[in-house]
């Protein structure tokens, strides 16, 4: 296969292409079928989307590279509530610019910087150096962790399992997956698992709304419903599914009943997937790629004058870490068909940063590449809207259109 046109210093392209056809192998088809400019435009599909011929603006003036007195952090303020935090410990009012954040932050130190929006509700990190020594512990755990988790009763026994799909089906088909998931990875995972077939049923807070472009990018074939997770609606909903994915902060799951381990055991025959940013051992640390790119050294690296930080081709760690807990998941809900038992599955973008780090790396980038995207792309009518987005990663597979964001009802 020819290299993923993703230039970095890093193995970008790499982790791309073995984990797209993870999935691949996973619904059992072979990778070798795979485009290379396929995978690079959807790892950069934020780059590909329009909504009525118009590029959303994907990125807040909070996001960002900033200079402190001592060095860098990185910042991430999408959302309101984060960007409001960021104010917060800044000192600035509402209508604060991006200036007013650069001279607030040219004052301060990066800890000191760092600190304060933190405890302010907003999200900074410093950019880092690697630590090749905590790359190497954390690559001590498998990148995918799975446990089977046994029960006394499995109602969702082999012989109440659907039977396999025949060849050429779709292998997801008659499953149902509830996703409790936000931000690219997560929706990236289970975007792949209705590719594959799965009734998907995304569920959102009613009080945290999701930017449209975000929900339109990442929400392929799956329905999208609004609820409390409190609620006793969202039990029947995880009673009734056969595998839920989870992207919430550890903390925040278990302060809404959604341990993912109690669920394997309240739930026999759920397959539970859990994806977090720094992963459990900092379960009430929020993150995204970005941030985990700055904290854990990829930043550095992608430098282009050995100061100034760079960064990955794409929302690599995102997209990297959706397809394999694809993959597993899928895997998973075919190991429960055989063998019986509640299935646990997790991995962090901390981790696929550890996984990265200790790839072969390339003293230079490499030049980017011009690709013709068109016959990449797929378009859709939504809500009355022309989109335009990437098409799937794997070969063979066409997504349905993603619905607008809360527009369905939490049902099965």
């Amino acid at each position: 296969m020819d290299p993923i046109p993703l230039p970095s210093r890093l193995a970008t392209g790499e982790l791309a292409w073995a984990s797209v056809a993870a999935a691949m192998l996973a619904a059992g088809r072979s990778p070798a079928s795979l485009d290379a400019d396929r995978i690079a435009t959807a790892y950069r599909s934020d780059r590909v989307l329009t909504i009525d011929g118009s590029a959303p603006s994907v990125w807040s003036p909070y996001s960002g590279f900033w200079r402190t007195s001592d060095g860098w952090l990185r910042t991430h303020g999408n959302y309101a509530h984060h960007a409001a935090g960021l104010r917060r410990g800044l000192q600035l009012g509402e209508g604060a610019d991006a200036a007013a954040v650069a001279d607030a932050l040219a004052e301060r130190t990066t800890d000191e910087a760092v600190r304060s929006i933190s405890s302010s509700g907003g999200l900074a990190v410093p950019v880092a150096t690697e630590d090749p020594a905590a790359d190497r512990a954390l690559r001590e755990n498998p990148l995918l962790e799975i446990t089977r988790v046994d029960v006394t009763t499995d109602p969702r026994s082999r012989a109440a399992h659907p039977p396999a799909p025949q060849p050429g089906a779709l292998p997801l088909r008659g499953m149902r997956v509830l996703d409790l998931t936000r931000v690219i990875a997560g929706p990236v995972c289970t975007r792949t698992l209705a590719l594959l077939g799965a009734d998907v049923l995304r569920i959102d807070p009613p009080h945290l709304p999701e930017p449209d472009w975000q929900h339109l990018d990442t929400g392929h074939g799956k329905r999208s419903a609004l609820l409390d997770a409190r609620s006793p609606r969202m039990q029947e909903l995880l009673a009734a599914a056969d595998a839920v994915v989870l992207g919430y902060r550890p903390a925040a799951l278990d302060r809404l009943g959604l341990n993912p381990e109690a669920l394997a055991h309240r739930y026999p025959g759920l397959v539970v997937a859990q994806l977090s940013a720094w992963g459990i051992d900092q379960p009430d640390r929020a993150g995204f790629d970005s941030l985990v790119q700055a904290a854990s050294g990829i930043a550095l690296v992608e430098s282009s004058d050995g100061d100034t930080p760079g960064a990955l081709p794409a929302q690599a760690l995102d997209h990297s870490a959706g397809y394999l807990l694809a993959a597993a998941v899928t895997t998973l809900l075919d190991r429960r068909s055989r063998e019986g038992g509640s299935w646990y599955v997790r991995t962090s973008l901390r981790r696929v940063a550890a996984e990265l780090l200790g790839m072969p790396r390339r003293r230079e980038p490499g030049a980017e590449t011009v690709l013709d995207l068109d016959p990449h792309l797929a378009r859709f009518r939504v809500a009355g809207k022309t989109l335009v987005t990437s098409r799937p990663a794997l070969a063979g597979f066409e997504f349905d259109a993603p619905h607008p964001w809360g527009s369905d009802q939490p049902v099965w």
